[in-house]
């Protein structure tokens, strides 16, 4: 377990620095423009740059502000997001905490964000950084609700709340036998045949809408583009964080990039497969045990982790296509499409996963 935290907690620092530097490179691919490449080789080195600017900078507390919750809020935030790490399983034989109720234990500690953000607008004593705090509580509450039910469609198919158990469903390595589309009528076993057929995605074709769903409120989740309302520059200066500077920003910008691995990191493994290939067995080409390794082996462990971080830095890919693809939504959109239409299709979704669960058994 502590081996697991101290990679998590160094691809989680490592996660910021790539994050950076891909979101620069990435938004100025999409908006035809050249992104950072003056400081070192095709600006690698950009992101150390701006570290080290950050860090020589004045750590600046207004004189009206609640000063000890000031400062304690984006250590909080920091904390918060990162606990949430230690439920996840990097591969077969790295399984975090182990935990039985991973799922339950994840939302409950990654819902206290909550308090960090309101705590950050309020205790800063600044007009923009309250409304920012304000329409952040708002949004995330809004958006856990569609977020949570799109997580139970899962739990209901998979019948768990362990996230290592979950992944092992997903792939060769379980024991019970996979139908296709997870209807045993077909007579169509694919647990032998494993990759992309054994995903949950694939084991309920509904899970599909399901993950599209996941992945909107993901995105709210995290603030991220067209949700970013709680920062919103052109209105709000930057939002819960506007009295903020030097290192404490650093902290806040680093826990939002680290949400967004989180969010990547679960939806991989409610949905894609986990630490599983997505290559199947065809025939004699074993694709699916040559790029899976052993159970307890370390090639196992190095594969595992592989897929996982592979499959996550592509959601994070299409996180930052989608921010600099779609323009902001307004505050009555925002709740429109979380309270009207998310979670009424989520309500539909959650009961057809009820039923599949009971027909398919």
């Amino acid at each position: 377990m502590i081996l697991t935290l101290a990679i998590f907690l160094a691809i989680a620092f490592t996660n910021v620095v790539v994050g950076v530097y891909l979101e620069r490179k990435v938004s100025a691919f999409i908006q035809d423009r050249l992104g950072p490449m003056e400081v070192g080789h095709w600006g690698l080195l950009q992101l150390i740059a701006d570290l080290l600017k950050l860090i020589q900078k004045e750590d600046i507390t207004p004189a009206s502000a609640d000063r000890s919750l000031f400062k304690f809020a984006p250590i909080m935030l920091f904390m918060v997001v990162f606990a949430g790490f230690a439920v996840f399983p990097l591969s077969s034989g790295l399984s975090g905490s182990g935990t039985q109720t991973g799922v339950f234990l994840l939302l409950a500690v990654v819902s206290l964000d909550i308090l960090a953000i309101l705590m950050a607008g309020w205790a800063s004593n600044n007009k923009y950084s309250l409304l920012g705090a304000m329409r952040s509580v708002a949004q995330i509450i809004s958006y856990e609700v569609p977020l949570g039910l799109s997580i139970l469609c899962v739990i209901l198919i998979t019948q768990t709340l362990d996230l290592q158990e979950i992944s092992f469903q997903q792939g060769i390595f379980w024991d019970e036998k996979n139908y296709l589309f997870g209807i045993k009528a077909l007579g169509v076993e694919v647990g032998d045949i494993g990759g992309f057929l054994t995903w949950n995605i694939f084991r309920n074709p509904f899970l599909m809408i399901v993950f599209v769903i996941y992945f909107i409120s993901a995105l709210a989740e995290s603030n991220r583009a067209p949700f970013d309302l709680p920062e919103a520059e052109s209105e709000l200066i930057a939002g819960f964080q506007t009295e903020y500077s030097g290192f404490r920003w650093a902290v806040i910008m680093l826990s939002e990039y680290a949400m967004m691995l989180l969010v990547s990191m679960l939806g991989v493994i409610l949905f894609l497969g986990g630490w599983n290939t997505p290559l199947p067995n065809i025939g004699p080409v074993a694709l699916a045990n040559w790029t899976s390794g052993e159970v307890g082996h370390w090639s196992a462990n190095l594969w595992g982790a592989f897929w996982l971080l592979s499959k996550s830095y592509i959601l994070i890919f299409i996180q930052m296509w989608v921010r600099w693809t779609l323009p902001r939504l307004r505050v009555d959109q925002l709740m429109h499409l979380s309270w009207k239409v998310l979670t009424p299709f989520c309500l539909v979704l959650l009961l057809i996963s009820g039923i599949w669960r009971l027909l398919m058994i």
